[in-house]
């Protein structure tokens, strides 16, 4: 299989596209995965913001940036994938000016909604990977992405802990923010310059590249979408309902309930980004060979589980056992109860059309993104007037239903095994 590992990971880093975007989306992750676990603590403890606010503030940056994923997917689809992705990277660079100047929570709204905007790439994202790849290493393909793209977590969260614990959240943020504006421009401009488009259209008669989809006969395509597809909205909905409603107060319980240091929930989400180092090529391999559904389940039922297992212990040692065990999940499994991951993204690639992919991944996005608005302020409001607790349980419900409806719903294709190359 080590044979097999490194032929993989070589053919997946040579196409230029999925370096480009590894590279450029790890060094986003570089800044992103150091501030973002003491974020609901800075909005709490610096901006002045109350739990109900900080489900709000998740509110507003979630469903503008589900908003935007099917119109994304519909332009990515008819104009290309590169020009997208350039044009919302670059609106990426200017959240960070915004959050730098905010001295109240009520300041970050333009940023989240620009953030949001910023998001209407990543259907295009998404399908410039899964054009890039041959269906039997598709799943290998993603795994290899998000490898490389988790090595940041490896340091960033450990090396945020320890500047928050030191210098404060008010200060270590904003360096943060500052590194993170010019890591965007950095970023927007090597994505301008590397990646080429894999969408091509017909521009003369005769021509063999494919049709540009107009935007009527996109739309309409969401309405047709196969049993399977409809399946997987559904389970991309309740996953994300679930995982919202707790998503961004998890640090906050284990900061503020569980009573643990910065540095402590630094480790917890380095050791993460370890394991998703190690584990997500290997898992995506999995699934080229056994089947994608197999290790969609292991993640749908372990992340679930995983909150079900932090109301019910009181130690470090528990807490970060727990995380452990979920981390291994979505490795292998690839989004835990969001939309995503290798072997969700390679199965959706295999049950729509190339020239649809985009649109149907943005539909995906904005149609469990829309129904799942309120879950971040229902989460807050439960913490509020019942109990930190509440909001985890629900959570657990959601997310074995859409295990269940996940498992009798979706058909996965048949398809070609990849070779075995042999090796120890």
């Amino acid at each position: 299989m080590s044979d097999s590992y490194v032929k993989v990971f070589k053919d997946v880093i040579s196409n230029k596209n999925i370096l480009t975007i590894a590279i450029t989306t790890s060094l986003i992750s570089l800044a992103d995965s150091a501030y973002r676990p003491y974020w609901s603590a800075y909005l709490k403890d610096v901006l002045f913001a109350d739990t109900v606010v900080i489900g709000l503030l998740s509110t507003i940056a979630s469903s503008e940036r589900l908003l935007f994923q099917l119109p994304g997917g519909i332009l990515a689809d008819r104009f290309g994938r590169r020009k997208i992705i350039v044009y919302g990277t670059a609106l990426r660079i200017l959240p960070p000016i915004i959050y730098l100047l905010a001295r109240h929570w009520t300041h970050t709204i333009p940023a989240l909604l620009i953030s949001g905007a910023a998001s209407i790439y990543m259907p295009a994202f998404n399908a410039i990977i899964a054009d890039s790849l041959p269906s039997e290493q598709r799943g290998a393909g993603y795994g290899a992405y998000r490898m490389i793209t988790s090595t940041p977590q490896m340091v960033s969260p450990l090396i945020g802990g320890l500047v928050m614990d030191w210098m404060g959240y008010e200060q270590g943020i904003r360096i943060f923010m500052v590194l993170s504006f010019f890591i965007s421009v950095l970023v927007t401009w090597y994505r301008s310059k590397m990646l080429n488009e894999t969408l091509l259209f017909e521009d003369k008669p005769g021509s063999s590249e494919r049709r540009r989809v107009g935007i009527k006969e996109s739309l309409k395509s969401v309405f047709t979408m196969s049993r399977s597809v409809k399946a997987m909205v559904l389970v991309a909905f309740l996953g994300s309902f679930g995982t919202r409603m707790v998503m961004d107060f998890l640090s906050l319980y284990a900061l503020k309930v569980l009573n643990f240091s910065n540095t402590q929930l630094g480790l917890v989400s380095t050791t993460g980004g370890i394991i998703a180092l190690v584990l997500s090529m290997p898992g995506g391999m999995l699934s080229d060979r056994f089947g994608r559904k197999p290790m969609i389940l292991v993640s749908r039922i372990v992340s679930p589980l995983s909150f079900l297992g932090v109301t019910q212990i009181s130690t470090f040692t528990h807490y970060y056992a727990i995380q452990v065990v979920n981390g291994i999940g979505n490795a292998l499994g690839g989004g835990g109860m969001y939309a995503g991951g290798p072997a969700w993204n390679a199965l959706l690639a295999e049950l729509v059309p190339r020239d649809q992919l985009a649109t149907t991944m943005g539909a995906i996005g904005t149609v469990s993104g829309l129904m799942a608005i309120p879950s971040p302020i229902i989460g807050g409001w439960m913490w509020d007037e019942y109990s930190p607790k509440l909001p985890f349980y629900f959570a657990v419900v959601f997310g074995l239903a859409s295990a269940v409806i996940f498992a009798v719903g979706v058909q996965e294709p048949r398809r070609s095994k990849p070779p075995d190359t042999g090796g120890a």
